[in-house]
């Protein structure tokens, strides 16, 4: 049966209303979306300092000779094994020339040291020392109790979602789990038969 003009722009009205609910829907939800987006990075943002805040003291509480970006090298090495100076220059994201100046302090302080795989001589890398090696125990040590005693301060917040949450964050920025460190891992210093370089 055909539909007289006015029928059809009858039923056409409903139509444009449910569709017009939808778009609206659908931005609202958009909306809310970068709205929990929004909120989570400022979270995260308040966190890093409070974090920050936790490893300069715990650092600074061991060696306070040592600054920030020089112990991240250390935990670089620590957490990825030998390194060469523009490998952890691209993992801390900054020039090679600073990454080699920071690694040159952190030699005098023997805290790494170079050595040379015997299977390449060409090639320089680095290493934690026994000093070095300590050195980032003891402030990993530092920072966990800290963190607990956080932790502990604020247990009614803790929802069993958050550690799972904080740990997909951390894989999704790169970080390797503490219990896959190189550190762990001592084999692989057999295995390379690095050399100390005297150079």
């Amino acid at each position: 049966m055909n539909q007289s003009p006015a029928q059809s722009r009858c039923q056409a009205v409903p139509d444009l209303l449910c569709q017009n609910r939808l778009v609206q829907r659908g931005v609202s939800d958009a909306d809310s979306a970068d709205r929990d987006t929004a909120g989570a990075v400022d979270a995260l943002l308040a966190a890093s300092r409070a974090l920050v805040g936790i490893a300069a003291r715990s650092l600074a509480e061991i060696d306070p000779d040592v600054t920030l970006p020089q112990y991240r090298t250390l935990v670089v090495l620590a957490s990825r094994g030998p390194q060469r100076v523009v490998d952890i220059a691209a993992e801390l994201r900054v020039a090679a020339s600073t990454g080699t100046r920071m690694c040159e302090r952190l030699v005098r302080k023997g805290l790494i040291r170079r050595s040379r795989p015997t299977t390449d001589r060409r090639v320089v890398r680095l290493t934690l020392t026994p000093a070095g090696r300590r050195l980032v125990e003891q402030v990993t040590i530092n920072r966990r109790e800290q963190l607990t005693a956080t932790v502990t301060a604020t247990a009614d917040v803790w929802h069993p979602s958050v550690a799972p949450a904080l740990r997909a964050f951390a894989a999704a920025a790169g970080e390797i789990p503490d219990d896959e460190w190189w550190l762990g891992w001592p084999q692989i210093v057999s295995r390379d038969h690095d050399e100390p370089d005297g150079g």
